[in-house]
Order: C-alpha cells, then structure tokens, then sequence
C-alpha cells in the first residue's frame, strides 16, 4: 500500500449498522462497502451521490468520529484508529469538518465569540486574553465583522452562519477539513458565495478537503478530482473535468443529465432512472447499479464489476468498460 504524497489515504473501509426490519428481526446496512480513497495535500475531492449513499458515513470514518468495521484509515502516514489519547487529541486539531445545517451546528446559548474559539480553548491554542483578538481575525477572513463576536446565532442568516461555522473548523489550524454538504441547507443566491469562499480559503492556506454533495455541479469548480458513490461504493473517480467531460459509469452519466442547463436552446440528454434506489440492507448481487442501470446486459445482475484503470487516473467500476 503506498501512502506516498497522500495525505489521507483510505483503504478498503466497510461500516455496517445494525437496523431493525420488523418481528423483532435486526438486518445489517452496508453503509460503506469496501471504499478506498486518498487525498493528496492542498487537494480537493469531491464526493457526490445520492441521499443515503454513504457520502456522510465515510467522511465521518475519515475524522475518526465513527469506528469503522473493517479497514484502514491513514492521516499523515499513520493508523489513525491506533493513537492513543495524546496523539488523537494533536490529530483532532489537524482535522475538521463543516456540517451540513447552519441552524442546527451551532449552539444559540453561546456567543459567536465562544463559538468561534471553542477549538482554541479545548487544545489551549491561546490565552485567554488573546481569544477576542484571534476570533476577530478568524471572522474577517470569512468576510464577517467583528462587531459580530457579542451576538448570537439566531441574529444571522443562514450564509451568515455557515460562514461562522467555517471560521471554527479553521480556528486550529487543520489541514484536513470534511465539508459535509455545506451549502446544502442554503438558498441557491447565497451557495456560490460559500462555494467562492471555500475555494479562495483552500487556495490561500493550502487545505486538503473531502468536498460532499449530492450535487456534480456543485463540486465541479473546486474539486481536483471527483468520486461518485453509489450504495456505499464508490463507481468512479476521475479529475474532475474527466468526469464531466466523459462520464463512464452509467450513474455518472444520470446525476451529470439531473443538472440543469441556464440556455434553453441547448438540447440536452434526460436519464430518467429505472426504480428507486435500493436499501443498504438489500444492495442487489452483481453490479449493485444493475436495477437502475438503462444499459444493464447478462454478466450485470450475477458478476460484480472490476474496476478498470481508464488511465490519467480515472477509474470505473463497470462491464461495460471491463
């Protein structure tokens, strides 16, 4: 396993969940079946599907707030599910994340002050009476002033907000941030303004981030590389104009078709997808897309796919490229 130039780097990763299906009977969701990934330093990669595909699951194995069922997890070189306290607590401030909903992750008893320094006091990055001084300038890096340390969360908007949420994940100074749908909750006006925002924070401190969304074009402007995932596996990864420019997993192909086009003169290909998408506890043999898959053919529904290298680093797992 080469863990050169990365620094994340996931390898063969399973989570399963224990989940009632009735007369008392407990099944097993596959949430992350067999993912491996890496991330490089200064790297985005953005991880795209549907609800409930995992994306969340497997960002929150990366920062060691799951146990995975099996496999590995390695953040600069090493087993981060081997450290002990002392060394988990020095890997806490290198990896943070930036939740999905601004309403919910931010405490309405607590000032944007306490909120912003919450990382700095619990690893004792500063002094006390540096604390103002630290969370003024962590705001106006995220365009906020510092008039706003007094108040609270619910006398800021929705973009507001997450702006005050990425300003605590870069508090510590990580290099290593889960953004978990970060605009998901937010109005289409104020998505780009974030977006524009994490992608000039990365550019300017050098982030590595695992980018999750649902949607590809969300992730298409700061991604270097993009992962689709489907019931708990990742399908395909390409860099991210690859992907784009010639999707070769069928599922590619269907979320690219989902995104809307602004000119109503462009023509352009509508997939419309057999079914809906199957439990976790029920992923079907064979290719695990096969139920939804408009180009299903004989080896699909008994035989999983090998992944073929396609070469410049894009990968799919598909008969129709095997």
């Amino acid at each position: 396993m080469d863990m050169t130039n990365n620094l994340l780097l996931i390898d063969n990763l399973y989570k399963t969940f224990p989940v009632k299906s009735g007369l008392g009977k407990t099944a097993e969701a596959r949430a992350v079946d067999g993912v491996s990934l890496s991330v490089a330093p200064g790297e985005v990669v953005g991880l795209v599907g549907e609800s409930g595909c995992g994306k969340s699951t497997l960002g929150r194995l990366a920062l060691r707030l799951l146990a995975p069922t099996s496999g590995k997890i390695f953040f600069k070189g090493r087993d981060i599910h081997a450290l002990g306290k002392r060394e988990l607590r020095t890997l806490r401030r290198d990896m943070q994340i930036i939740f999905q909903d601004p309403f919910a992750s931010l405490n309405p008893r607590m000032r944007i002050q306490e909120i912003v320094t919450e990382p700095l006091v619990v690893h004792r990055l500063a002094a006390s009476a540096e604390l103002r001084e630290r969370a003024a300038a962590l705001l106006a890096k995220v365009g906020l002033p510092s008039d706003a340390l007094s108040r609270y969360p619910h006398e800021f908007s929705g973009g507001q907000r997450q702006r005050i949420g990425i300003a605590r994940a870069l508090a510590s100074s990580p290099s290593f941030i889960v953004a978990d749908e970060p605009v998901s909750a937010l109005d289409v006006s104020v998505q780009a303004q974030i977006i524009n925002l994490l992608s000039d924070l990365q550019e300017e401190m050098g982030l590595s981030f695992l980018f999750i969304a649902h949607d590809l074009n969300l992730v298409r402007h700061v991604s270097d590389r993009v992962a689709v995932m489907y019931l708990g596996k990742i399908v395909e990864i390409s860099p991210s104009e690859e992907i784009y420019q010639n999707p070769s997993h069928p599922y590619t192909e269907a979320l690219l078709a989902d995104i809307p086009v602004a000119d109503p003169t462009v023509k352009k290909k509508h997939i419309l997808l057999k079914a809906d998408i199957p439990s976790p506890t029920q992923i079907p043999p064979g290719c695990r897309f096969h139920t939804r898959c408009l180009y299903r053919f004989e080896p699909c529904d008994k035989i999983v796919p090998r992944t073929t290298d396609l070469g410049n680093g894009h990968f799919v797992d598909c008969h129709l490229r095997g």
